[in-house]
């Protein structure tokens, strides 16, 4: 990397941090609270969020899309229920892939008809348990669940859509997942098949269709092209239903920027094709309910990781900068969540945010494995003992997906900032119960 380049990557990560937060005396502030406020409120490592920055994200989605796509977040990218709140409070749905994401959401606020249960692998006693609580919506992904439902659905017919999993030739190959082998959904060759079932069963009421087609998506041609393929799948199922589908679900993927050179989904692009897509839709789709599950999209720039600098080292020409926070708490950060090339996240020193970043170190935590490192080559302003580091775009896929109990570490607590106060949003774990804070 070039000097120029350098010096561009380290003023981005300061724009994407002003762009997002704000910067007091020199430090970072997110939701108006200083990061060392924060820190000697809450100890670190810790997780916080800007409360008003999570409803600021899901009120720039919807200026960008047709007032008929109803907005569900995706738990699964941040169940903390205060995050959840936050959401429901501004009237989107939840969509979950659990009973246990059912318990939070439902604390939450959330009625049970505005929760849909999607998920591969969904038990029988998960099953039970939300039709016996109602629920909205269940996707449904494979015959053996079909069947079970079946029987559930002997008091009352259970709503059921079928999450579709797309075939290559969907949107002219543009699907980022189509044609590909995987456990979620029904092929797209077997649409048919399933709803036919789904209607010859009395216990069951066929609502209509889901569509997985896939993740971090930032290019917008290419999201809007799936939600069109979504459209003309539930036009398919209306045909072979012989009655108009309820629902359209266009699944989640919108992306954010996290690595070097990546640029933010471009939502004018999705704002003129969305309107132009949904502006007439066909036969058998007219009255449907259509659905967005956005997840890391509305959260994760919300989000910061903060953990304190423990040591400055050089070993044999490189500086290695150790925080008492790593990869237990933040995988995906790691680069070892599902990423095929290692990527650095944006990483501030929170402590010095009025300096661009200059110095180029290894961020790794205090685990005792060499998997253990948060950013390869960060650019960052000055790194001092007892400085406090913040790894950017974290709301989403942090502490919860994360091997926690590895080395028994005390879990960081979580924090919702807004306005100038901040309350703690999960206790930390103890040395004596590490993972006391997690439910």
């Amino acid at each position: 990397m070039t000097g120029a380049e350098e010096t561009a990557r380290a003023e981005a990560t300061l724009a994407l941090a002003r762009e997002q937060f704000s910067v007091a005396s020199g430090e970072l502030a997110i939701g108006g609270v200083r990061v060392s406020e924060l820190a000697a409120a809450h100890g670190t490592p810790l997780f916080v969020y800007d409360g008003g920055g999570l409803e600021r994200r899901l009120d720039l989605l919807r200026s960008h899309l047709p007032p008929s796509i109803d907005v569900f977040f995706s738990a699964k990218a941040n169940p903390n229920p205060a995050v959840l709140r936050r959401f429901v409070g501004r009237g989107a749905g939840i969509e979950i892939a659990s009973a246990g994401e059912y318990v939070r959401a439902r604390a939450a606020g959330c009625a049970p008809e505005r929760i849909l249960f999607a998920g591969p692998g969904k038990t029988r006693a998960e099953l039970e348990y939300v039709v016996a609580r109602g629920i909205g919506e269940i996707h449904a992904e494979s015959d053996e669940e079909l069947a079970v439902l079946s029987e559930l659905g002997a008091r009352a017919p259970v709503r059921v859509a079928v999450r579709v999993n797309p075939s290559a030739e969907a949107s002219g190959g543009a699907m980022r997942m189509g044609g590909q082998p995987a456990p979620f959904g029904f092929d797209e060759e077997r649409l048919e098949e399933a709803v036919r079932r789904i209607v010859a069963d009395r216990r069951l009421r066929f609502s209509g269709v889901h569509m997985f087609a896939g993740t971090q998506i930032l290019d917008a041609q290419v999201l809007v092209g799936q939600w069109g393929h979504a459209v003309d799948t539930a036009r398919r199922a209306a045909e072979v239903a012989g009655t108009p589908v309820e629902t359209v679900d266009l699944g989640g993927g919108l992306g954010i920027p996290y690595f070097a050179n990546e640029r933010a989904l471009d939502l004018g692009v999705v704002r003129t094709e969305a309107a132009r897509l949904f502006a007439r839709r066909p036969a058998g789709v007219e009255d449907a309910r259509v659905v967005l599950e956005p997840g890391r999209f509305l959260c994760g720039p919300a989000g910061v990781y903060l953990a304190r600098v423990l040591s400055v080292k050089r070993s044999r020409g490189r500086t290695f900068v150790v925080l008492d926070g790593g990869m237990n708490h933040h995988l995906a950060a790691s680069g070892n969540l599902g990423q095929v090339i290692k990527r650095d996240y944006p990483v501030l020193n929170a402590s010095r945010a009025g300096e661009p970043g200059a110095t180029p170190v290894t961020v790794v935590g205090p685990l005792c494995t060499p998997l253990d490192t948060l950013a390869r080559q960060a650019l960052v302003a000055s790194p001092e003992v007892g400085d406090l580091l913040a790894v950017l775009q974290s709301g989403a896929y942090g502490l919860s997906a994360s091997p926690v109990g590895f080395l028994s570490h005390p879990t960081p607590a979580e924090a919702m900032a807004d306005r100038g106060a901040h309350e703690r949003i999960r206790p930390r774990g103890t040395f004596e119960q590490p993972a006391a804070g997690l439910p």
